[in-house]
């Protein structure tokens, strides 16, 4: 315990420079401020509610951990930290073998499982850097927690890393924030460092080979946001692309928000495109969409599911092109997609995800989003890492998640890995294609399209940057 309260002590001592010295200095995105995770590229009896797996408490592990949980609650992108808050709570709530009881609110909540509390201290980053790296240094040095959980921008998520985890010693489970290089650059990774939630990597790599073995596209244009999240999605497309055999014939990456798209379109008609890649948020996505829908474009354009707020702006732009209602035929004739997925509500039939579904849509009026499984199974790693090590120490809490193969998922059983090298997870993805949204999911799901069934799975062993690539500068 002593050398946990130095560590601490250590960081107050720094923390002030730390802070001063750092601001705004995370690869071009220190502000937080883009959307990272949004592209077209959240008792120990068990209850027949959730089906969820409980603990009696036979592991040894009881008390309390203190866990400092780090997202945006506030402001125009609060959804994205509600959704990640409202799947670790899943996490816990299937652990515990209840439903789902954190609210997206700033405080502290507690949930039980077996023996142990899990107190969850909830802060509002107001999708800021500096706001997180403040929090991040009071949660620690003030309310001397265990571990910390959250982020979803990539940017304070190498910060809260560099700046509080990594100086500290103390265990942060990074999610949803998706920027491969959190858990690919040395700089950002760490012993200390954990990401259940899929990153950009992922989402590229599984759409490379998805692109590269499923269809007859053999030349494609690359387009992305000019920050770590868009060159993450066209960097790893080009590298799965290339050694699939598949030509890149150019690439160009543009600020967010830009909206001059005709051009550079008739650029990748030209250049002999035969689909194009969009590594884009919503600040970009729409203007994209409509000056492709507008023009006259032989190829097709690829990327990754997002988040319901940026399918209900694509789909109202598909509404305005095709008319309504959105059929399946249209869609099929628009030149969209399919579009891989972390994950969404539908792309998983098991009993854990049905289980999930069905508390998440109780609980929150939603179903389950972009976000959600890789919070879902950051909590139940943390559980199982707990019972595991029959320890509510952070240190042992880390230890045992090292390697962890998550037992529980919404992916399904066993679904997630968390490789040595890096300590990112591992699991599979989907490709589906885009689909008008069904009666049943249209009050929980607010927007005029979804995903389909899968069309394509990728395997696990196939979505993340392998241990000797050129890409993979995380060496633990």
């Amino acid at each position: 315990m002593s050398e946990r309260i130095t560590r601490r002590r250590t960081l107050a001592a720094l923390g002030a420079t730390g802070i001063a010295g750092l601001a705004g200095c995370s690869g071009g995105n220190g502000d937080g401020t883009e959307t990272d995770g949004d592209t077209m590229e959240t008792d120990t009896e068990a209850s027949e509610d959730m089906d969820g797996t409980t603990t009696d408490g036979s592991s040894g592990a009881s008390g309390t951990v203190k866990i400092g949980v780090l997202q945006p609650i506030s402001g125009d992108l609060q959804y994205y930290g509600q959704q990640a808050l409202w799947g670790f709570s899943s996490g816990m709530a299937y652990k515990a073998g209840g439903e789902p009881q954190v609210s997206a609110e700033t405080g502290t909540q507690t949930v039980t499982v077996g023996d142990v509390d899990y107190e969850l201290l909830i802060r509002d980053t107001q999708f800021s850097a500096d706001t997180a790296q403040s929090l991040a240094t009071n949660l620690v040095t003030d309310e001397d927690v265990d571990m910390l959980f959250g982020l979803t921008s990539s940017g304070a998520a190498t910060r809260v890393s560099q700046t509080v985890a990594k100086q500290a010693g103390v265990p942060l489970m990074i999610g949803p924030a998706a920027s491969a290089s959190v858990t690919s650059e040395s700089e950002a990774c760490g012993e200390q460092v954990f990401r259940a939630s899929e990153n950009t990597a992922m989402d590229a790599r599984s759409g490379g080979r998805y692109v590269a073995r499923e269809s007859d596209v053999s030349r494609v244009y690359l387009f992305g946001a000019d920050y770590s999240f868009g060159r993450a999605v066209v960097n790893n497309y080009e590298e799965v692309l290339t050694a699939e055999g598949v030509e890149i014939v150019g690439k160009r990456f543009v600020p967010q928000g830009y909206s001059e798209w005709e051009g550079l379109l008739d650029n990748a008609a030209e250049a002999g495109a035969e689909g194009i890649v969009g590594g884009f948020t919503v600040a970009t996505l729409p203007a994209l969409f409509t000056s492709y829908l507008n023009g006259d474009y032989d190829y097709t354009v690829f990327g990754g599911f997002a988040t319901e707020i940026t399918n209900n702006v694509v789909g109202g732009l598909l509404q305005n092109q095709l008319g309504e209602p959105l059929t399946q035929e249209k869609l099929d004739g628009a030149g969209i997609g399919p579009f891989t997925t972390r994950y969404h509500w539908n792309q998983y039939d098991n009993e854990i995800n049905s289980a999930f579904v069905e508390g998440y849509v109780n609980a929150y009026g939603k179903v389950p989003d972009l976000f959600t499984s890789g919070t879902f199974t950051a909590a139940s790693a943390i559980v199982q890492a707990v019972e595991e090590s029959g320890s509510t120490e952070g240190a042992d809490i880390a230890s045992a998640l090292r390697g962890m193969t998550v037992a529980d998922t919404p992916k399904g059983a066993d679904a997630y890995t968390f490789q040595e090298y890096n300590n990112q997870a591992r699991s599979e993805m989907t490709v589906a294609n885009v689909a008008p949204t069904a009666d049943e999911w249209s009050d929980s799901w607010g927007a005029p399209i979804q995903p389909s069934d899968p069309v394509a799975r990728i395997s696990a062993d196939e979505t993340t940057i392998p241990a000797d690539s050129d890409s993979m500068n995380c060496s633990l």
